[in-house]
C-alpha cells in the first residue's frame, strides 16, 4: 500500500518532471469490477498511454482470517479458511486439513476413499476455477461469449458440489482426518457424464480463441514475465508454466497419491498472457483424466479415519428437516449412553487437542503453490496459521509485467495472473 502523497513526491522527483519536462498522469484504476478483479487497486503512473511505473495497492478485502482462527478449534478453523481464496475453497480446506493431519501424525490413516474424494473433487474445483479465470478475462477483455460460456459452463460442477457438500462454494467438507460425509447417491453418474461432455465445451473454447486475431492482438506478447522473473519473484502455477518449466506440485512433491494418477503437465514458451491461457486450457484437459481415474478407484469404505477422540462424531442423514445427525445416534447419545454424550458434547465444544510443533503443507492449486504454515502449542486451537497464497505472491508481478507496456495493456496482464483477492487479503 502506498499513501497518495508519497506518491505524487516520488514522481516529482523523477527526471523531467515539472515545468518544460516530460507530462506524467498518476492515475487509480480500481477497486472496481471488472477491470482489476474486484478490490484490487492499480497506482499508475503513465506518460501518454505507456505504463511508466505500476504499484499495487491490496487490503481492501482484509478478513483476518487467519487471526480469527487463533480463537476457534481445528475443525472449526475449515469453515473459515474456505474462504479465504472462495474460488478455490476446496484447495484452502485440504492444504490446512493435511497440516493438521501431519501434527497429529495421522497422515497415513486417513481413509483411501477420503483421499480419492478430495482429488476427485480438487479437480472438479480446478476446472470451475480456470473458467473463472476464462470468464473474466474474456470479459475484461471485451470478450462477452467467452465471459457467458464461461460461466455457463461452470453451473454444472456447481450443481455437483452442492450435492456432494451443501454448498456451491465455501463447502467445509474436507475436515482433518477425512470429510464431512460420504458421496450422495448418484452423483457419481452425474460427474461422469459431466466429464464425457466437457471435453466438446474446451474444443468451443479453442476455436472461439486460439486463432481469434483480437484475442491474439490482446494477449500475445502482452504481460511479458520470462523464467528468471518468475524464479526471482515466487511465481507458480500457470503463470510459471507458461515459461516453459513444467513444475507442478503434484508432480515433484506428490500428494494424495498423486504420483500414481497419469496426467501430464502442460506447458507454454511464450512468457505472455496468451501462453497462460493455453496452459489453463490444457490443464483442464488434464483434470478430466485425473476425474475420471478417480472415479474408477473408488472403493467402499469410511470417510473419516478411526479415532474417536479426533472424528467428528456427527452421523449424518438426510431427514425431513433436512441434514443432520442421524435418528439413531441422536438416540444413541441421549437415551443409551452418558459417556457418549459426554465426548460429543466436549468434542464439539473444545475439540481435539493437537501436539505441540510446526508444519508447512502445499498444493497445487489453479493459481500455484498454496501453502499452510500451521503452528500448535499442544492445545485444542491453532497457535497460529498462515496461508502462503498465490495470489499475494504474483500481485508483485504485475508491476513487472506491465511497466512499459501500454495502459490498456494492464487489465490482459491482471488477468493473466489470475488473482483473487480474498486470497490475498485474508
Amino acid at each position: 500500500m502506498y499513501d497518495w502523497d508519497e506518491v505524487l513526491r516520488d514522481a516529482e522527483r523523477q527526471p523531467g518532471a515539472g515545468p518544460g519536462g516530460v507530462d506524467r498522469l498518476i492515475v487509480n484504476m480500481g477497486p472496481q469490477h471488472p477491470s482489476t478483479h474486484g478490490v484490487l487497486r492499480l497506482i499508475l503512473e503513465i506518460e501518454g498511454e505507456s505504463v511508466v511505473e505500476a504499484r499495487c495497492g491490496i487490503g481492501y478485502l482484509h478478513t483476518g482470517i487467519e487471526k480469527n482462527l487463533e480463537y476457534r478449534n481445528w475443525t472449526q478453523a475449515v469453515t473459515f479458511l474456505t474462504r479465504a481464496d472462495y474460488l478455490m475453497p476446496l484447495f484452502n480446506e485440504t492444504v490446512y486439513c493435511r497440516a493438521v493431519e501431519a501434527l497429529l501424525g495421522v497422515e497415513d490413516e486417513v481413509p483411501p476413499r477420503a483421499n480419492v474424494i478430495r482429488v476427485l473433487l480438487m479437480e472438479l474445483n480446478r476446472i470451475s476455477s480456470h473458467l473463472v479465470a476464462l470468464a473474466t478475462g474474456g470479459m475484461e477483455l471485451g470478450a462477452m461469449t467467452v465471459m457467458t460460456n464461461g460461466f455457463r459452463d461452470r453451473e454444472p460442477i456447481l450443481d455437483i458440489l452442492e450435492a456432494v457438500t451443501g454448498n456451491r462454494m465455501n463447502h467445509a467438507y474436507v475436515r482433518p482426518g477425512g470429510l464431512a460425509q460420504d458421496l450422495p447417491d448418484g452423483v457419481v453418474e452425474d460427474i461422469r457424464t459431466l466429464i464425457a461432455e466437457f471435453p466438446k465445451r474446451l474444443l468451443d473454447y479453442e476455436r472461439l480463441l486460439n486463432a481469434n486475431p483480437i484475442f491474439i492482438g490482446r494477449t500475445k506478447g502482452v504481460g511479458y514475465l520470462d523464467l528468471a522473473g518468475c524464479m526471482a519473484l515466487g511465481v507458480t502455477g500457470p503463470v510459471l508454466r507458461a515459461t516453459g518449466l513444467p513444475h507442478d506440485l503434484r508432480k515433484s512433491e506428490p500428494y494424495l497419491g498423486y504420483d500414481t494418477y497419469d496426467f501430464e503437465v502442460p506447458t507454454e514458451t511464450g512468457c505472455d498472457a496468451y501462453g497462460r491461457y493455453l496452459v489453463r486450457l490444457h490443464e483442464m484437459a488434464e483434470s478430466l483424466r485425473i476425474v475420471e481415474q478417480a472415479l474408477d478407484r473408488l472403493e467402499p469404505g469410511p470417510v473419516m479415519l478411526d479415532d474417536p477422540k479426533i472424528a467428528w462424531p456427527a452421523r449424518l442423514a438426510l431427514g425431513a428437516d433436512g441434514l443432520g445427525n442421524s435418528e439413531q445416534w441422536i438416540q444413541h447419545i441421549m437415551a443409551q449412553s452418558m459417556e457418549a454424550l459426554i465426548h460429543h458434547f466436549k468434542l464439539v465444544t473444545e475439540g481435539f487437542a493437537v501436539p505441540a510443533g510446526q508444519v508447512y503443507s502445499c498444493v497445487e492449486s489453479p493459481r500455484g503453490e498454496l501453502g499452510a504454515h500451521v503452528v500448535s502449542d499442544g492445545g485444542t486451537r491453532p497457535f497460529r496459521v498462515h496461508l502462503r497464497d498465490p495470489s499475494f505472491t504474483h500481485l508483485q508481478a504485475v508491476s513487472s509485467m506491465a511497466e512499459g507496456g501500454m495502459l490498456a495493456d494492464v487489465v490482459a496482464v491482471v488477468a493473466s495472473v489470475d488473482p483473487v483477492l480474498g486470497g490475498a487479503d485474508r
